[in-house]
C-alpha cells in the first residue's frame, strides 16, 4: 500500500517541506513542495508546522493535509487508466494542487491555461485545417488576442488560472471582465469565448484534465445584432456621379466604387493587379478563404480602369481608405440620419487613472460617418439579394451557408415590404 509523508532536510531559518511518496519496493519518490516551515517549528511525529508567529500554521497544515488526500485520490484513479507513476507525475500533481509553476514545460503546459494556449498557438503554426490548408495568420493572431484577454483577467483576480479552472464561474467572470472592464461588445466577446472552447476541446482530445463545463449550453458565445449599414444603388450612383478634384479623395472614391461592384474584402481589393483581369472579368483567389471568385467588370469599374490606363487606383492603407471614403460620401450627399454603430472615444478609469479608449457606439448618425471599406462588401450582397439567386451571390462573396449569408446582408423589414409592394404594382394582372 502506498504511503505519503513529509519531512524537512535542513534546520535553517526557513526550511522547504519535502513530500515522500512510496509503495514498498515498487517506487519511492520525493520532491520539494513550495511550502516551508520556520526553524524548530516542524513536528515530524504530527507531520505539521507548530504554532508560530512567522506564518499561519493552520493554513499551511490544512494545505498539507489536503495535498496528501489529493495525491492518494489521484493515485487510486491512476490505477484504472494506466497512468505511469513517476517523479514527473508526482511533481505535476503537487503543482496542480498548489497552483505552482515547475518551470518544466511538459508539466506546466498541462496545468496552466495560458501555458496551454501558448502551446496551442505554437502547434497552430504548423497545423493543417480540415481542408489540408495552413491555419490562417489572422486566426493565430486572434488566439494571441484571446490569450491576452485571459491574462488580463488573471491580473484582475491576481491568480494564475489552471486548465481545470475553466468552468462556468470562469465563463461568468470572463464575460463580466470583457464587458465591464474592457467595454467590449458581445459580438467581439463571442469570438474569444469560441477560442476558449477550442482550447478546452483540444486539451480534452489530447488527454489533459479539463472540466466538461465548456460543452454546456451555459458556456455560450454571446451574440449581438450588428447595426451595420449598406449603400443603396441610388446612393452608389450619387457617389459615382460626384466630381472630386482632390487627387487623394478621387483615388479613394474609385476604390470605393470598385469595392461596391466587386464585393471583395479590402485585403483582396487592395491587391488587385492587371494580371487578375481581362476585358470582362476579374479573377481573384481570396486571401481569407482561398476561395477563387470570378466577377464580371461593371461598366462603372471599366470606366475607372479606362481613365487610369487599365491600372487599378493607387494602393492606400485601410485606415486612410476608411477616412477618405467618409469624406467622399459626405461630398456625395450621403447625409441621411440613420441608426448604426461607429468607433467613438470613451473615457474610462483604470487603476485609478483616466484613459481614453475607442469602442463601437450604437446610435443615430449621418450615414457617411458609418461608411467603411467593409460597407462595400455588405452593399454588394444586399443590393443583389432578391435580384439574383442566393447561390450565385454566395459564390462571389464566399459565404459557405445561406444562413451565414442572410445574417450578413442588411435589408430592413421596410425594404422587404417595399419590394413586395413594387412586385404587386408591377403584376396587377395576377391579382385581379
Amino acid at each position: 500500500m502506498a504511503s505519503l509523508s513529509y519531512r524537512l532536510k535542513t534546520n535553517s531559518e526557513w526550511n522547504s517541506i519535502y513530500l515522500r511518496f512510496k509503495q514498498g519496493n515498487v517506487f519511492d519518490y520525493e520532491i520539494k513542495t513550495n511550502l516551508s516551515a520556520p526553524k524548530n517549528r516542524w513536528s515530524k511525529v504530527k507531520q505539521e508546522v507548530l504554532s508560530t508567529d512567522k506564518l499561519n500554521n493552520i493554513t499551511t497544515n490544512f494545505k498539507l493535509k489536503e495535498l496528501k488526500n489529493h495525491i492518494i485520490k489521484e493515485f487510486e484513479d491512476a490505477k484504472t487508466d494506466g497512468t505511469i507513476i513517476s517523479t514527473k507525475w508526482l511533481r505535476e500533481e503537487v503543482a496542480i494542487f498548489l497552483n505552482t509553476a515547475t518551470n518544466i514545460a511538459d508539466i506546466d503546459d498541462k496545468i496552466f491555461f495560458v501555458n496551454f494556449i501558448d502551446l496551442y498557438i505554437k502547434k497552430s503554426q504548423t497545423r493543417k485545417t480540415k481542408k489540408n490548408t495552413p491555419v490562417a495568420k489572422r486566426t493565430i493572431q486572434h488566439y494571441e488576442t484571446t490569450k491576452r484577454k485571459v491574462q488580463s483577467l488573471e491580473n484582475k483576480i491576481n491568480k494564475r488560472l489552471k486548465i481545470i479552472d475553466i468552468d462556468l464561474d470562469f465563463h461568468s467572470a470572463f464575460l463580466n471582465h470583457l464587458r465591464d472592464d474592457q467595454h467590449l461588445k458581445d459580438s467581439t466577446i463571442g469570438g474569444y469565448i469560441a477560442d476558449i472552447r477550442s482550447f478546452c476541446r483540444n486539451a480534452d482530445n489530447i488527454g489533459v484534465k479539463v472540466l466538461n463545463d465548456y460543452k454546456l449550453s451555459e458556456f455560450f458565445s454571446p451574440s449581438y445584432e450588428t447595426n451595420d449599414i449598406y449603400l443603396t444603388t441610388k446612393e452608389i450612383n450619387q457617389i459615382y456621379e460626384t466630381n472630386i478634384e482632390n487627387e487623394k479623395l478621387s483615388n479613394a472614391k474609385d476604390w470605393l466604387i470598385i469595392g461596391l461592384y466587386t464585393g471583395l474584402r479590402v485585403s483582396d481589393l487592395m491587391k488587385l493587379t492587371k494580371k487578375e483581369r481581362d476585358e470582362e472579368f476579374i479573377y481573384k483567389r481570396t486571401h481569407k478563404t482561398k476561395f477563387p471568385v470570378i466577377i464580371p467588370i461593371h461598366k462603372h469599374v471599366k470606366e475607372i480602369l479606362d481613365k487610369r490606363n487599365n491600372n487599378f487606383p493607387k494602393r492606400i492603407s485601410d485606415q486612410k481608405l476608411n477616412d477618405y471614403i467618409k469624406v467622399v460620401c459626405e461630398m456625395a450627399g450621403i447625409t441621411e440620419i440613420v441608426e448604426g454603430a461607429k468607433i467613438c472615444p470613451k473615457e474610462i478609469e483604470e487603476n485609478g487613472k483616466k484613459k481614453i479608449i475607442h469602442r463601437k457606439k450604437d446610435g443615430k448618425f449621418p450615414k457617411f460617418e458609418l461608411v467603411t471599406s467593409h460597407t462595400c462588401r455588405r452593399s454588394f450582397a444586399s443590393n443583389l439579394y432578391g435580384k439574383l439567386d442566393t447561390l450565385t451571390i454566395m459564390n462571389i462573396t464566399g459565404h459557405k451557408t445561406e444562413s451565414q449569408f442572410l445574417d450578413y446582408i442588411k435589408i430592413t423589414p421596410k425594404e422587404y415590404a417595399n419590394k413586395l409592394k413594387s412586385y404587386w404594382e408591377n403584376h396587377k394582372d395576377l391579382f385581379d
